[in-house]
């Protein structure tokens, strides 16, 4: 294999010194002025019928525009959804545009439309609204049978089976397995069964929910948004407003983060109604408040997990039930719940039997999203937790038992899609992470002279590299005069730095500087169709995508230099600057030139491309805490991270992607909360409330990685984005236990709820 020159070397983003400078490259930046402002009046009841509204005193109001309501809406239209995934959708038709029962606090009742945000800020107040009150349900426990039905409509739908039962509130419900696993478990000399629950949690990207719309020239409906999805933003806007998608163009700015928020189609439909409506220009900028109580967290979980080993040491079965709360709508729901199970049993190959069922139910919540890890998260908590309890209920080093059970690379895995694992070095990523923390000589547990614990704690994880047979990435590359290329994908970059990476590896088979790849991403007019990003798909889909396109253009530039040089193209040869024949050479930029006067084969390529397999990435993570007893804080001292990810495209962003994952699992672990009134009003609606940590409360974070072959990838590439912060809340509970002798099985770990336990242990 030749050395790389672009790939695998860590090259600076290409937009890195336009967002170091602070130019304007993010949406609400690139507005044109003036145009129409857009508020959401929202439902202050989590379940209710709208049996009346007045808006008269705010169209009064001069400078507004439009107030839109439930009356302008056909109650009896077909439904639709916005997750943003690939049709036909596992998720349910449920929304309107303006649903006159609105189903939690924050459902839209009412869209203003003003030319400035205080006009339309006091129109907001003026709206009269009567409603009839209803039971909400809250308690996603005692939603399934509930008398209460949260979609009680005729035209609820859906595309797929998935195991629906709308008037029982069950969205989705589904089971699978292999064995025996009663009689299995039943035969294990050491058995931990548990119960685990993880909270919704907030992506906390930093640009809001954005998006702008205006008309084209053309009379089509122009959507600008920050978003991850732009195709799957074309599908849903035509769905919902019944238009066709030709009549749609969506493109997408820098995205200031969105770690699967922005997979959904959260804001768009607002603005696109409107401007498809007034022929208008408008835009929608949420406030952070919105940002926390209408939006699309992580679902909240509740897993039973069951699990075995025999005498040997050896994990002989797994049994999970997850229980979902999808919230108010369907959007992930059906999808997200899946990822609990087959994305954290296959991690232990000798198993004899295991079991994974689920279901997912409505609430009268917020909906639920996708959010980093997409399931994978919470279902590793479950049972990453649980083997380190196994571990200590057989008096074996957590670490020593893993590297006996893990699956290894030529194994079949359990529980994901019955294949042989072509990459891994989970043995090696575990080792490595146990020496970086300095397993042997600490200790797991230790006290320091000042009274305060020292700790550690374990734990591994996976994800998968796109989804297999349904994301496809695309490609298209051209050689333009001057001898520099253009890179046009579908994919979006939504600070991953992506449109680099797929520009390293246009480059590396083009033999070219990265300077000479100009890149175009995510604009639903020009790229080829891309799923999007989401799904640990774009460097695995679209970046082999890329590689194959970049092969093709080399081929059809040897080609033209060819005949330039009339030669046969077999004797010819491409270093990057010349197609060359013994003696003789043409450059590049000849070669553009030549081919714009005369040529039967244009000097571009594009391909579209799909995977059978989802290759998964590894990771090994373990902590180091710092607990006072007395007070239950805990400190971050270090967290090591050692991943898989196949060959590093860019070793600085896959680092950065890793530090980034961990911090947000840190946050998901030991503060992060989100509670509700017994009405229905979230409470940590605010960054006072809502706690992230930040790098001055993690002392050290260590990136290493153990790079395997995935030969699907591009050159051996697999995905990186999700798998980094999967181990993060399983390890710190281990080293909370270490800490204070007590297991927690609820997410965040608060410092009260450790001294609490250890009052009443002194007792």
């Amino acid at each position: 294999m030749k050395e790389l020159k672009v790939v695998n070397r860590p090259v600076r983003k290409k937009d890195a010194m336009q967002l170091l400078t602070g130019q304007p490259v993010y949406t609400d930046d690139l507005i044109k002025e003036p145009c129409l402002i857009i508020k959401l009046l929202r439902s202050p009841h989590a379940n209710a019928i709208v049996k009346d509204i007045d808006t008269s005193k705010a169209l009064a109001l001069e400078g507004i525009e439009a107030v839109f309501t439930y009356k302008d809406i056909d109650q009896e239209q077909e439904r639709y959804t916005i997750a943003g995934a690939a049709y036909p959708e596992f998720a349910p038709y449920d929304r309107l545009i303006i649903d006159r029962h609105v189903r939690y606090v924050g459902d839209v009742v009412a869209i203003v439309v003003g030319e400035d945000e205080k006009t339309v800020d006091r129109a907001l107040k003026l709206i009269d609204v009567e409603y009839e009150v209803l039971d909400a349900v809250l308690d996603f426990r005692q939603a399934l049978d509930n008398k209460t039905v949260i979609h009680p409509e005729d035209n609820w739908k859906i595309l797929v089976d998935v195991g629906s039962d709308v008037k029982r509130n069950l969205v989705a419900g589904s089971s699978c397995g292999m064995g025996n696993i009663d009689e299995v478990l039943g035969r294990c000399r050491y058995v931990v069964d548990r119960t685990y629950h993880t909270k919704a949690t907030q992506q906390c990207y930093m640009e809001p929910f954005t998006t702008y719309c205006e008309m084209d020239p053309y009379g089509r409906l122009h959507i600008v948004s920050s978003t991850q999805i732009v195709f799957h933003i074309r599908h849903i806007v035509a769905s919902a407003l019944h238009i066709p998608k030709s009549m749609i163009r969506v493109t997408k700015p820098r995205v200031g983060g969105g770690f699967g928020a922005k997979q959904t189609a959260v804001s768009e439909i607002y603005p696109a109604f409107v401007c498809y409506r007034l022929k208008k220009a408008c835009k929608l900028v949420f406030s952070r408040k919105e940002c926390f109580t209408a939006s699309s967290p992580r679902h909240e979980m509740e897993m039973h997990v069951r699990i075995g080993a025999d005498e040997n040491g050896i994990i002989k079965g797994i049994d999970l039930h997850t229980l979902s709360n999808t919230g108010a709508y369907g959007e992930h729901g059906p999808t997200t719940v899946d990822l609990t199970g087959h994305k954290s049993i296959p991690l232990y190959g000798k198993q004899e039997a295991f079991r994974f069922t689920s279901e997912v139910v409505y609430t009268n919540h917020m909906s639920s999203g996708a959010y980093r890890g997409f399931g994978a998260t919470q279902g590793l908590f479950a049972v990453e937790s649980a083997v380190n309890e196994l571990a200590a209920l057989m008096h074996i080093d957590p670490i020593e038992f893993r590297l006996k059970n893990i699956v290894k690379e030529g194994e079949i895995m359990p529980a994901y899609f019955n294949e042989p694992l072509t990459s891994c070095t989970l043995d090696r990523c575990l080792m490595k992470a146990r020496d970086m923390i300095g397993w042997k000589e600490k200790g797991q547990r230790r006290v320091l002279e000042n009274g305060k614990v020292r700790s550690l704690g374990v734990a591994i994880a996976m994800q998968g590299s796109g989804i297999s047979s349904v994301d496809v990435g695309s490609a298209t590359l051209k050689l333009n005069e001057g001898g520099f290329y253009s890179l046009i994908v579908g994919s979006a970059d939504m600070g991953t730095g992506s449109d680099t990476t797929l520009s390293q590896v246009a480059a590396e088979v083009l033999d070219c500087n990265l300077d000479h790849i100009q890149v175009f991403s995510a604009d639903t007019d020009i790229s080829p169709y891309d799923s999007g990003s989401y799904a640990s798909s774009t460097a695995y889909v679209t970046g082999k995508a890329v590689e194959r396109c970049a092969t093709e253009l080399r081929n059809k530039i040897i080609r033209a230099g060819a005949r330039i040089l009339e030669c046969d193209p077999e004797n010819c040869d491409f270093d990057g600057e010349k197609v060359f024949c013994e003696d003789k050479s043409v450059s590049t930029e000849d070669i553009a030139y030549a081919s714009m006067v005369f040529s039967n084969d244009s000097l571009e390529a594009s391909v579209s491309h799909s995977s059978k397999t989802s290759p998964p990435p590894f990771m090994a993570g373990a902590c180091e805490l710092e607990t006072d007893l007395e007070t239950g804080e805990v400190k971050v001292i270090e967290y090591v991270g050692v991943v898989d990810c196949g060959t590093p495209l860019n070793p600085n962003l896959t680092r950065i992607q890793t530090e980034g994952g961990i911090m947000q699992g840190i946050g998901m672990a030991l503060s992060e909360d989100v509670n509700c009134t017994s009405k229905g009003n979230v409470i940590e609606n605010s960054f006072m409330e809502y706690k992230i940590p930040t790098r001055m409360d993690v002392e050290k974070l260590s990136v290493e990685f153990e790079p395997s072959y995935e030969d699907l990838g591009p050159f051996g590439a697999k995905s990186i984005g999700e798998v980094v912060i999967n181990t993060t809340s399983p390890a710190i509970q281990e080293a909370v236990y270490q800490a204070c002798g007590k297991r927690f099985y609820e997410l965040p770990i608060r410092a009260e709820d450790i001294a609490m336990a250890e009052k009443q242990k002194n007792r």
